[in-house]
């Protein structure tokens, strides 16, 4: 059997955190794929093409070091933005949906490109100002010699990106449930994700 939960959100609104912890609470597969864009972004900051990267790129890319450096993620916005990077990586994220028992995606347009029919789908998102804390206090334990008012500012600057792209922007899908994670701590988002779950589990039961 095949479960799908989708979920999408922008930098720094715990996603991450809610996919880890819905895939371990059910026993499902995990796919990060902003890792799929860091690869991608990385690959280009060493001088590839970003497209051949992507068309290119290895189960094993996504292990590199160094994909969680603030150059990195902004690269991943820019190559995220070009078309043909993001068809080459369409097909490995379906395939990965439909695994047999269950799998939990992130990324940004889970719910409304990717898995458009995910039985369950997420939007998670926070405050910039609050995400931009979350990501300096992140930098900050990392030993990043960087000010809150500049990842304040690339915060901003990667909504904006992700929002306006022509192809697959950042949007909740219509049929998502928002969790908005700015006064929640991480229990209760999990919790209140967990409970979203379920309800879709239920509705799908129904139905059989």
């Amino acid at each position: 059997m095949s479960f799908t939960i989708a979920i999408d959100g922008p930098a720094a609104a715990g996603k991450g955190t809610l996919s880890r912890a819905l895939a371990a609470h059910f026993g499902f597969g995990h796919l990060d794929t902003g890792l799929l864009y860091r690869a991608v972004g990385a690959r280009m900051l060493l001088g590839e093409d970003p497209i051949a990267a992507a068309l290119d790129l290895d189960a094993s890319d996504v292990q590199m070091e160094g994909l969680r450096r603030p150059e990195v993620a902004q690269a991943a916005s820019k190559v995220a933005a070009i078309p043909e990077v993001r068809s080459a990586l369409l097909d490995f994220q379906r395939a990965y949906a439909r695994r047999s028992g269950g799998a939990v995606l992130d990324g940004r347009d889970i719910g409304t490109v990717i898995c458009p029919d995910a039985e369950a789908k997420l939007f998670v998102t926070a405050t910039p100002e609050i995400r931009a804390r979350r990501r300096h206090d992140e930098l900050a334990a990392q030993g990043a010699d960087i000010s809150y008012e500049t990842v304040l500012a690339e915060t901003r600057e990667r909504d904006d990106r992700d929002t306006a792209r022509v192809d697959s922007p950042l949007r909740p899908a219509d049929d998502a449930v928002i969790i908005d994670t700015s006064e929640l701590d991480i229990d209760t988002a999990v919790a209140s994700a967990i409970a979203a779950v379920l309800e879709r589990q239920d509705e799908k039961a129904a139905t059989r």
